[in-house]
């Protein structure tokens, strides 16, 4: 099947470029959008048609004048401006998240292609990815298997995870100085707050605001070998986290107040305060962790 989410996420690019425009503004040349949305002149020629078609835009010859400003409506969901690769990881998560896949687990990649709608080859690469660190098996037959994880495994994760964080705390504290990062920051307060008045009947929800909260410090290294570490590091730590039901709702709760240390030092500009709270909470998950892989 086509991946057309690059044209969706540029054309919501596209969107956000003239969202901070004015009514009557002209946007710049085709070679230049295409440079600022990363994608070719051909792609960018089938967003202004569209946007024209929508009435955003005004377009006589070279000139593209701003009609008026984009609606939310006229952007893609979220969920269409994934690539194949990030769709992949995203429902792969899902599938061991929700406990689908155990330890020794076979994995079809024709099952899983049909399954998430993609190619077997955005299957094959996302697993060929995860066996160089022996979480996968690749059988003679082409199939797959889903490995278990040991104390040792979990330690070794621990301490590159913790290295690779704390590295990373710097650069997304810097992130932080203009309006943008600020925002980002206050949004994630307030998820952490208003899950907390909901711990006790949602604390599941807890997984995916952990992961999305650690991504985004994680990211913010620009540091191409530790994002793509941190899938690794994500997928044990959330697996094991939810595959160990003992004292789930507390140790949730106890990880929201310890998300909120570090976000709290953050808003003040005390890095070696947020440092702190991190190293405390990156204690209580290595804690965790390996506490599930015994029992596991």
């Amino acid at each position: 099947m086509k991946d057309n989410s690059v044209y969706k996420r540029s054309h919501n690019a596209c969107l956000d470029l003239i969202g901070g425009m004015a009514p009557g503004d002209l946007l710049g040349s085709e070679p230049a959008l295409a440079g600022q949305l990363e994608v070719s002149r051909t792609t960018v020629r089938t967003i202004l048609a569209r946007l024209a078609d929508d009435g955003v835009l005004h377009i006589d010859g070279r000139e593209k004048r701003i009609l008026r400003l984009p609606r939310d409506e006229e952007y893609f969901p979220d969920v269409e401006t994934e690539s194949s690769a990030e769709l992949v990881e995203r429902k792969f998560m899902a599938l061991i998240l929700q406990g689908e896949l155990a330890p020794g687990s076979v994995i079809n990649t024709l099952e899983l292609a049909r399954q998430f709608q993609v190619s077997t080859s955005a299957i094959r690469e996302y697993l060929s990815g995860f066996s160089r660190f022996g979480l996968i098996l690749k059988r003679p037959n082409s199939s797959w298997v889903f490995q278990g994880f040991t104390s040792s495994f979990a330690l070794e994760l621990s301490d590159i995870r913790e290295l690779f964080e704390m590295q990373s705390l710097e650069h997304f504290a810097a992130s932080l100085s203009d309006g943008a990062g600020q925002a980002k920051l206050r949004a994630f307060k307030e998820e952490h707050i208003d899950l907390l008045r909901r711990i006790e009947t949602d604390f599941h929800s807890f997984s995916e605001l952990d992961e999305r909260f650690h991504r985004a410090i994680n990211d913010a290294s620009g540091n191409r070998f530790i994002r793509e570490f941190y899938d690794v590091i994500s997928l044990i730590f959330h697996y094991h986290f939810q595959w160990s039901k003992v004292d789930e709702r507390e140790r949730n709760e106890v990880a929201i107040h310890e998300h909120l240390a570090i976000i709290a030092a953050l808003e003040q500009g005390d890095l070696p305060r947020a440092k702190k709270a991190a190293a405390n909470h990156l204690k209580s998950a290595r804690e965790t962790l390996l506490r599930s892989v015994v029992r596991g």
